[in-house]
């Protein structure tokens, strides 16, 4: 039997169009945190901000194994790959928080959180830069950057990943040890969300579902997430789940919901695998338009928080008033638009630079004789 393969053109437009709805579900979320919306509009609308964080994480395992397995044969290119696409948003918005952030707290008296980052810089860019917000005791975030946590799990998965896939026999096992035992119990918790991507991609490899079970399926996946909104079984599970904690010297922090991401992690996988065999034809009519959308998410996702604590910072904000809730949004997207091509330019000058520097060092260590 011919398997369709695991990342066909309709069903990489289905992932890139549920990249641009978790994006903008983070967006709206953190609209009512931040209490731009007011009471009425919360009710209204749905928090699906977490949700659409564990899609992201289910997505970026799969995308993360398609990528290794047909675009990156050997660790360096994987490496590359990886560094530069995450330092290419990350360097420019972490620099712009740390520039603005200070700025706007000595000329407007706003009080920041994370204040006391702006005295020690020279510390905290680059434990920022290399992720370390969640591990063990930390819970640190960079000055207006809130969604940054994910990215201090992500990135340590894109390492464990990386030594998982390319080192063999004993350096793969110590390389493993040694990163578990560097990140922490919080980032062990939700590793099996970011793996079930992986196993998907290469369960869908070989596996088929009729077309009309499929979309079934994926009706069910939907329905199930509306019912979960709906329902909001999240504050007992998290209870739970800080009732069953181990660690007491250990905040659980960002990991808090873990039970809760569980279940939704399965709702997530039956979308995704129920959306590769059901059609959707109708997206190749769209598609460039998916994929101009598509580029723009991880620097909406992380930038636009940094916009609303410019904004609150700067300028006095109505709760639940319309005008201002349209403006934010408008400073939010021209913000995207004005940083994406300086993101792009800088993945690829990353890319290039550190595709060289590997290069060097493999020749180095290994020279032609």
């Amino acid at each position: 039997m011919r398997h369709a393969p695991a990342l066909d053109q309709r069903f990489s437009l289905y992932l890139d169009l549920v990249r641009i709805a978790a994006a903008l579900a983070v967006v709206v979320a953190h609209f009512g945190y931040f209490h731009i919306f007011d009471a009425r509009q919360v009710a209204l609308l749905p928090d699906f901000g977490r949700e659409a964080v564990i899609a992201f994480f289910v997505l970026s395992g799969f995308v993360i194994a398609y990528s290794a397995e047909s675009k990156n044969p050997t660790l360096a290119s994987y490496a590359a790959a990886r560094c530069a696409r995450l330092y290419s948003v990350v360097l420019p918005v972490l620099l712009l928080a740390f520039l603005l952030a200070p700025l706007a707290a000595g000329i407007t008296r706003t009080p920041i959180d994370e204040a006391y980052q702006f005295h020690k810089p020279w510390a905290y860019l680059p434990f920022h830069l290399l992720f370390l917000g969640d591990a063990w005791r930390f819970t640190e975030r960079p000055p207006w950057l809130l969604p940054y946590w994910s990215l201090d799990y992500e990135a340590w998965y894109y390492v464990l990943f990386g030594a998982a896939c390319y080192l063999r026999g004993r350096r793969r096992t110590l390389a493993l040890a040694a990163v578990l035992a560097l990140v922490g119990p919080r980032l062990w918790l939700l590793l099996p969300i970011w793996l079930s991507g992986v196993l998907l991609y290469r369960w869908q490899k070989t596996a088929t579902l009729p077309a009309g079970l499929a979309r079934a399926g994926w009706l069910l996946s939907v329905l199930a997430v509306a019912l979960w909104g709906w329902f909001d079984p999240e504050p007992y599970l998290r209870t739970l789940a800080n009732a069953a904690w181990p660690f007491p010297a250990i905040r659980m922090g960002s990991a808090d919901r873990v039970l809760a991401d569980y279940a939704v992690c399965i709702m997530v996988l039956l979308n995704f695998a129920c959306a590769r065999h059901a059609g959707f034809g109708a997206l190749l009519r769209v598609g460039p338009a998916i994929r101009r959308l598509s580029a723009h998410t991880f620097t909406l996702y992380l930038s636009h928080a940094l916009v609303i604590g410019v904004w609150m910072a700067a300028l006095p904000v109505e709760r639940g008033r319309p005008l201002d809730i349209a403006a934010i949004g408008v400073a939010i997207a021209v913000t995207t638009l004005c940083l994406q091509p300086v993101t792009e330019a800088l993945q690829r000058v990353l890319h290039a630079r550190l595709t060289a520097l590997f290069a060097a060092r493999a020749r180095a260590l290994h020279p032609i004789p």
